[in-house]
């Protein structure tokens, strides 16, 4: 049967669970939305009813996160009603690919899978504490044996949707040539270096005399032959001498034009001689260096195939999920 969808006015205003900066205290969710559905259900998939008390247990811990987000009281109400909706259709498609796990008679989650999982579940949210998972079941109206039934459908529908993901993770050599030479300039890199560098402040009025002859005893131990990285836990005075100057790979245009300058005239493994500016002398350190270019294939085969896996899997999972979905019967308060 063809689903049955009705015009529903968006609930995302009733669910509104706190105030946002500066708004008047707001009704709870619970009695705005009862006062919109008077009979709490906000549709029917099959033969199961979704409560406001379904998608209200699952939006309520999200809400302060959308808060977080939102600059306004507009901006925050539109997020919510889109995970209103994502919500109610995750829920409609949970029940939906229950039944779709139950076609096959001889398909069953064995007991001891739930056992291990309510376990789990106890330990983690319920502070190992068995009175507060039975009071958390009573706060609900709803039995143990009802509850067991929710882990089940809950791991049910975890696995149906793994499985699915699967059939869209074959990625062939070819499509990813394809993908490489259709999205060049996504795997642009500029020039960067992986840079260490030992910075010597400049005291108070200090020339550039004073400064320079700091760094040449720096330097002359360097020519000594001493480790860069162990010269800057010694000498420097940033930041990173705790790390022997170690400040990773850097682009071109990440760092000051001054610094740069001198930086990108190094080859891999060579240093600069002393640089005085206005707060100290700076040598660097290139311990490698990558051109600008775009990247080789190989380089970039790994991440070109988790992105088409991920496409992959999303497609494969939504024309599942659609097809499910027409031959159900759904209806929407």
């Amino acid at each position: 049967m063809m689903s049955l969808r009705r015009f529903h006015t968006p609930i995302c205003s009733l669910l509104l669970a706190a105030s946002m900066v500066g708004l008047a205290q707001a009704q709870t969710p619970v009695d705005n939305l009862n006062l919109r559905y008077a009979n709490g259900i906000v549709a029917i998939a099959e033969e199961k009813v979704i409560t406001v008390d379904d998608v209200r247990r699952e939006i309520g811990p999200l809400v302060p996160e959308l808060q977080r987000q939102s600059r306004t009281e507009q901006e925050f109400n539109e997020k919510l009603e889109a995970l209103q909706n994502d919500v109610i259709q995750n829920l409609i498609d949970r029940v939906l690919i229950v039944k779709e796990f139950y076609k096959d008679e001889k398909r069953r989650v064995p007991s001891s899978y739930i056992d291990n999982q309510l376990a789990e579940t106890i330990i983690t949210q319920f502070e190992n504490d068995r009175s507060k998972y039975l009071a958390y079941l009573r706060s609900r109206g709803i039995s143990q044996k009802e509850y067991r039934r929710e882990l089940e459908e809950d791991m049910i529908y975890n696995f149906m949707r793994q499985q699915q993901s699967k059939s869209g993770s074959t990625i062939s050599p070819v499509r990813i040539e394809d993908f490489y030479n259709e999205n060049k300039e996504r795997f642009y890199q500029e020039d960067s270096v992986q840079l260490r560098l030992i910075q010597i402040a400049r005291a108070p009025g200090e020339s550039d005399d004073a400064l320079r002859a700091k760094a040449a005893a720096v330097v002359a131990e360097l020519d000594a032959g001493a480790d860069f990285g162990d010269v800057a836990r010694k000498y420097s005075q940033d930041s990173r001498k705790s790390r022997g100057g170690d400040w990773g790979w850097q682009r071109r245009s990440d760092l000051r034009k001054e610094f740069s300058d001198v930086i990108f005239t190094l080859d891999k493994g060579k240093r600069s001689e002393p640089l005085l500016t206005p707060e100290g002398a700076f040598l660097f350190l290139a311990e490698d260096r990558k051109h600008a270019g775009n990247l080789p294939i190989d380089e970039v085969r790994p991440e070109i195939e988790r992105a088409l896996v991920q496409q992959g899997s999303r497609r494969a999972t939504e024309r599942w999920l659609e097809k499910l979905r027409r031959n159900a019967y759904v209806k929407h308060f």
